[in-house]
């Protein structure tokens, strides 16, 4: 669902369409609308993983009912895990500043950041697509939570990195 900031130009209203000829203001505009991809990337990414994490109640609910309980504190865990990661990218810095701000970021820099995102988009999705097919039995479950968690640490790290491209560390 990553959002090409040129697809606002097809929507485009004619107010804006007049303003985008004053000089500088065209460069603000394409970074609010920068600004906005980045929000609905980050949106996305988080909706996907709390929608796969629901799964983990549905695979569990039958583990518990049957008394095999072993598993549930690795699910715990890797529930946890999931939050944290959900709860990053939600209050994660934007992708790009406003045009009053005082930190600017630079386009090259947010050009790496879109393509780093395209990467995570493939991470989050291959992780929501496992838990989503997450195994009920205990005997199968316990190599896939573990498997599950490594992923999420997995993108976490590259979380980790896009953070430090957006301050400027990397």
């Amino acid at each position: 669902m990553s959002i090409d900031p040129s697809q606002h130009a097809e929507n485009r209203n004619p107010l804006e369409t007049m303003l985008r000829t004053l000089p500088g203001f065209r460069g603000y505009l394409e970074r609010e609308y920068r600004r906005e991809s980045d929000a609905l990337q980050r949106q996305w990414l988080a909706d996907r993983i709390e929608r796969a994490k629901r799964r983990l109640d549905g695979a569990t609910r039958p583990l518990a009912d049957a008394g095999q309980i072993d598993v549930l504190p690795q699910v715990d865990r890797l529930r946890g895990r999931l939050d944290k990661l959900i709860a990053r990218i939600r209050g994660a810095m934007q992708g790009y500043s406003g045009f009053f701000d005082l930190v600017q970021i630079n386009e090259d820099v947010l050009d790496r950041v879109y393509d780093f995102d395209v990467d995570l988009m493939d991470q989050v999705e291959r992780l929501a697509e496992a838990v989503e097919k997450l195994p009920s039995e205990a005997a199968t479950i316990t190599a896939a939570v573990a498997d599950l968690y490594h992923q999420a640490d997995a993108i976490e790290k590259s979380w980790d990195q896009r953070e430090d491209i957006l301050a400027g560390l990397d």
